[in-house]
């Protein structure tokens, strides 16, 4: 096991007890035969997992749903989520972004236990942080042995790259410097001569038993002696990632299958520092429905993006957690702490899962429905209030809005639309539209003039003053003076007071449109069209202009 020489800050961290073998069953590293092989000892240790996303963008579905398997994992076990920043690609690397990634893992509910604004006894959290922890490990290997100084030039590279193709050889680095005299590495160092640290790859194979994808394996031949430190001091991802994972005594690695081959180089760092391997899961790529990798030509594929959109954090994490996984059973639905009871990293798929918006929004529809009514209400008459649309956000005329419309609201932005369209009468559009050419043939003329008649008495007026009974009592004598019953008179009532060919129910719709217009309950500028309105229009209709000689009609699509 490598130890730091000297007192410094990292001492207590270069190994914990979790790293001491008396109760460290982890997984190690052996050299026999030419092979490194991964083998389990019988007892688990401390589950520690975590999530290391970059703070170059905004967090992506794969990676929060990398997240939320790491944080389900260490749930169910225990054990402890960590999140660390690795925030090493100084020039893309910004705190906005780290700050947006922090934000959307709070609003999905997956709080860490050891991380930026938490703290921990593994800190600091951010890689740009542990500058002199990196180079320390790295002058450890170079006094073992296991790395060495390169003093290549950038063109020397390119040409032994340039060779090995001409002789079709992978493009590996030919050892130039691994075996110089200490006399030519002084003479480079009194010159200046910038240097990278190379680790030196053994011969042989190294396989590791991966707890999702089963045995993995790779040859060391093609790999090349690699480069852990640049020339500027900087450190190299696999090398920051090996030193992190192993002072911080994860046990765990739940990370994403494009970081699979990264496993080659940081297994072999991990054996040369004498640091036992964790376990490796290694979850497959979500992938868009034409099976290619899921990207923003794809629509939404951020976190962020979906939440201002309108979607919640619990049809988010229920949706991510079923792209892969599931407990073998029928049931999609779950809430987190169900999902935490639930999960198995052994039951993580191999195969690439479909991301499908659809299904997404008709879970998020699920999960906003099955909120209590009084909650939703809350919920929609508030934004309502928000959007300009009403006056109010609470009360009986919101309490009713909301029941008559929510079975079709997936999305809490929908529901600006679902009002507004409640409240539009766009009759004109829908009268001239092929869909409504059957109820002009049904004598539609004639019913409009009954149906004046009715509002001019006061009878519709009256009954509407009594609510929905009031309303079902009038169309039932209404319907009867007119001999019309099931759909040849609620289609025609349907047109003539809303101005639309589908909706809700057509007596909740009237009973509402009749007291948003008796009060001030609905903002002037909605555009809403009171009753008294709709019936002045039917007036000016010309149904003789409506027949079907005239010119072809719009669908009621297109309208």
């Amino acid at each position: 096991m490598a130890l730091l020489s000297g007192s410094t800050p990292w001492s207590k961290l270069v190994a914990p007890p979790i790293f001491h073998r008396s109760h460290a069953p982890r997984t190690f590293l052996f050299f026999k035969r030419r092979r490194f092989s991964v083998s389990a000892l019988s007892e688990q240790p401390p589950v520690r997992v975590r999530f290391a996303p970059s703070p170059t963008g905004n967090l992506h579905v794969g990676g929060a749903r990398t997240a939320l398997f790491n944080y389900l994992f260490a749930r169910s076990k225990g054990g402890k989520f960590v999140l660390r920043i690795e925030d090493t690609d100084l020039e893309r690397s910004t705190r906005e972004s780290e700050e947006a990634m922090l934000k959307d893992l709070s609003w999905l509910g997956l709080d860490w236990d050891e991380g930026p604004g938490v703290g921990g006894d593994y800190g600091p959290y951010r890689q740009s942080e542990r500058n002199s922890l990196y180079k320390q490990y790295a002058q450890n290997l170079h006094q073992s042995g296991h790395v060495y100084r390169c003093f290549c030039s950038n063109e020397e590279l390119e040409k032994m790259k340039e060779d090995a193709k001409l002789k079709n050889l992978p493009p590996v680095y030919t050892g130039k410097w691994a075996s110089a005299r200490d006399e030519e590495v002084e003479e480079e160092l009194a010159k200046g001569t910038p240097y990278t640290y190379r680790f030196r790859v053994p011969k042989g194979s190294l396989k590791i038993n991966d707890l999702i994808r089963g045995e993995v394996s790779w040859n060391l031949d093609t790999l090349g002696d690699f480069v852990i430190m640049r020339s500027n001091g900087q450190p190299v991802y696999n090398f920051c990632v090996t030193v992190d994972d192993a002072t911080m005594a994860i046990s765990h690695v739940i990370r994403a299958e494009e970081h699979l081959p990264n496993t080659l180089r940081q297994a072999l760092i991990y054996k040369a520092l004498g640091f036992p391997m964790p376990f490796f899961a290694h979850v497959s790529l979500i992938l868009a429905p034409d099976r290619s990798k899921l990207s923003k030509r794809h629509g939404a594929t951020s976190v962020g993006q979906f939440r201002e959109m309108g979607y919640l954090p619990e049809a988010m994490v229920n949706y991510l957690a079923l792209l892969g996984w599931g407990d073998g059973t029928e049931n999609e639905f779950y809430t987190l702490d169900q999902l935490v009871e639930k999960f198995t990293i052994e039951r993580v798929n191999k195969s690439g899962a479909i991301f499908d918006s659809t299904k997404l929004r008709w879970m998020n529809g699920q999960h906003l429905r099955g909120r209590p009514l009084e909650e939703l209400t809350k919920l929609i008459g508030e934004y309502w209030k928000t959007s300009g649309i009403v006056t109010v956000s609470a009360g009986p005329f919101i309490d009713e809005t909301v029941q008559l419309l929510k079975d079709g609201i997936d999305l809490i932005n929908d529901a600006d639309k679902a009002l507004t369209n409640l409240l539009s009468y766009p009759l004109h559009s829908t009268l001239q539209s092929d869909e409504a050419e059957p109820l002009l043939q049904d004598n539609l003329s004639e019913f409009a003039d009954s149906l004046l008649a009715a509002y001019d008495s006061g009878d519709l007026v009256a009954a509407l003053e009594d609510g929905h009974a009031g309303w079902q009592k009038w169309v039932k004598g209404f319907g009867k003076s007119l001999k019309r019953k099931g759909k040849s008179l609620f289609m025609p009532l349907r047109v003539l007071l809303t101005g639309k060919l589908h909706g809700p129910d057509i007596g909740a719709s009237v009973v509402l449109l009749y007291k948003a217009g008796i009060s001030d309950v609905v903002a002037p500028e909605t555009g809403f069209v009171t009753l008294d309105e709709r019936f002045k229009m039917l007036r000016q209709i010309k149904w003789e202009t409506l027949s079907k000689d005239q010119p072809v009609k719009e669908t009621a699509a297109s309208v």
